[in-house]
């Protein structure tokens, strides 16, 4: 999904750029009493001091990720974002200097909005698709394969290697970065015929064929209850029970219900079934010839 940039942000992040390269840089010692006093006491002024002299690196992670089409604004503000985590959660104790432990932070808020921004459709959606985003083209160009779309078997497999993902995913993720977004309302030739949705296949049954199955299935049904008929009460519950319902009642629960053994249900269920065939066939002749069954 690209996002436009009018000339007046362009010059405000200019001067904004200007700035934070003007900001002096900060003594391990002085960054770390900026850091507690900001921590302990809320110093809102230790705080700006502390944000101002790491603006170079919101700067120069932005200039990293311009070539996927967003404003460098946008991107400031989202570094600009993940310096202010930063300097929430820096622990001063820890002898580490602010900048290598922002630079996560800062990496990781403009790494979260290009992934929402880049495309209509969200990608980078786990873990390894976003391995595979932000470091795909990286190598693809450090093994020589710098073509579009499908990769050689040979580079498939060595980043998936070097990334720790199945070669499904690399080959999944190099087809979405070789193309754009495509609009399926977006018409198919120049002269306006037709639009791309149009070649879209339907999974669902024509109307005509889900009316045949529709009609089909209600004479099957009438059938088989108008053959009911032909059996006695308790030939008719055993084979509703057994065969007619989602989940069949077992034929000791059906024994334990008529007061006779498991083995005497068995012996009506068989006796039933071949009557109900025979009523059937009474009726139709042959279901397959009568287009009962398929």
């Amino acid at each position: 999904m690209a996002l436009s940039e009018n000339l007046d942000l362009r010059r405000g992040a200019q001067r904004f750029i200007r700035t934070a390269m003007r900001a002096p840089l900060l003594a391990a010692d002085h960054e770390r009493d900026l850091a507690r006093r900001w921590r302990d006491e809320g110093d809102e002024r230790a705080l700006h001091e502390l944000i101002t002299a790491y603006l170079r690196l919101v700067v120069a992670m932005a200039s990293r990720f311009r070539h996927y089409g967003l404003p460098i604004s946008d991107l400031v503000q989202e570094g600009c974002v993940g310096l202010m985590q930063a300097a929430a959660r820096f622990e001063p104790e820890r002898e580490v200097r602010f900048s290598t432990y922002a630079s996560w932070w800062i990496r990781s808020a403009m790494q979260d909005f290009v992934l929402r921004n880049w495309s209509i459709v969200r990608t980078g959606t786990t873990s390894a698709q976003k391995s595979l985003f932000f470091n795909l083209r990286r190598l693809r160009a450090r093994i020589g394969d710098v073509g579009e779309g499908v990769l050689s078997p040979a580079a498939r497999a060595r980043v998936a290697h070097a990334l720790g993902v199945p070669e499904h995913d690399v080959d999944a993720m190099a087809a979405r970065l070789s193309a754009p977004d495509r609009s399926l309302n977006a018409p198919l030739t120049d002269e306006g015929d037709g639009e791309w949705q149009d070649l879209l296949a339907a999974d669902a049954a024509d109307p005509e064929a889900e009316t045949m199955v529709a009609h089909d299935s209600a004479a099957r049904a009438n059938l088989v209850r108008d053959a009911l008929r032909d059996l006695s009460e308790r030939e008719r519950l055993i084979i509703k029970e057994r065969k007619l319902e989602d989940e069949a009642v077992t034929l000791e629960a059906l024994g334990e219900r008529l007061g006779i053994s498991k083995e005497r249900v068995r012996q009506i269920e068989g006796a039933a079934l071949a009557k109900l065939r025979r009523a059937l066939e009474a009726r139709v002749g042959d279901p397959v010839q009568a287009g009962y069954v398929g």
